[in-house]
Parts: structure tokens; C-alpha cells; sequence
């Protein structure tokens, strides 16, 4: 069994009305010390996030989670493109918050076991992105 020790690092200011403590904000080291590899770090955080908002994802209001909407010309296209996700989503053990109406998908990312964004949902966001291209 592994075993982590979590040490604060930091606060993010989340809203006027108090702050929120995210995976970004903790550091995870497993018993050798070593850093747990899903775990974001503030710079990769902010450079992630611009990356994938440059694609078209947006940041969750209220919660720390990622979402898209994508749209497709037919409903077999969503369902096939939601099917290769699934797939992958599957291998890495890390599944969407989704919703499908006809040809719209709604996605949104979060990583529940640390109550918010990890390189877990940066990876998937990117798989996403590259399916969602070749449609």
C-alpha cells in the first residue's frame, strides 16, 4: 500500500466570499518523499489552463473543475466521440462529469479525491481535444 503525507503550501483566494483549498494547493509526497506524480503545481496549473482555455474549456464558477461543450452534425457522431472518451476515461480510471441531448455533450473535469483540478483532468481535457479534432 502507498501511503501520502499532505503538507499545506498555499491558499488560493477563490471568491470575496472566502477561499478554497485545491489539489494545486497541497503538496503529496509518498512515503520516499517523492512527489505524487497527478498533483498540479501552481505554474503548471496557470500554464495548463491557458492552454486549454485557448481550445475552448472554461473554468467552473463556485467549484475547481474544467467544462466544454462540444456540438456534433448527428447524434451517432456525439455518441461515437463519447464512446472513445469513455474508453480512454476507463484506462486512465478517471471519468467525466457528461450530459448528451441529441448532438451537444457537456463535459465537465474534476479530480473528486482531491476536491479539484489534477494533471489527471489536464490529460483527458487534452484526449478530448485531439478526438473532439478529428471528427
Amino acid at each position: 500500500m502507498s501511503w501520502l503525507i499532505f503538507t499545506l503550501c498555499s491558499v488560493r483566494q477563490w471568491s470575496s466570499a472566502g477561499t478554497k483549498l485545491t489539489c494545486c494547493n497541497l503538496s503529496a509526497h509518498n512515503r520516499t518523499g517523492q512527489m505524487a506524480s497527478d498533483w498540479l503545481a501552481p505554474a503548471e496549473r496557470d500554464k495548463f489552463l491557458m492552454e486549454l482555455k485557448a481550445t475552448g474549456w472554461v473554468e467552473v464558477e463556485d467549484r475547481d473543475a474544467l467544462y466544454k461543450e462540444l456540438h456534433f452534425k448527428t447524434f451517432n457522431q456525439a455518441f461515437g466521440f463519447m464512446s472513445r472518451v469513455a474508453l480512454q476515461a476507463e484506462k486512465m480510471n478517471h471519468h467525466p462529469e457528461w450530459f448528451n441531448v441529441y448532438n451537444k455533450v457537456q463535459i465537465t473535469l474534476t479530480t473528486h479525491d482531491c476536491g479539484g483540478l489534477s494533471k489527471k483532468d489536464i490529460r483527458l481535457a487534452k484526449f478530448i481535444d485531439k478526438v473532439a479534432l478529428s471528427l
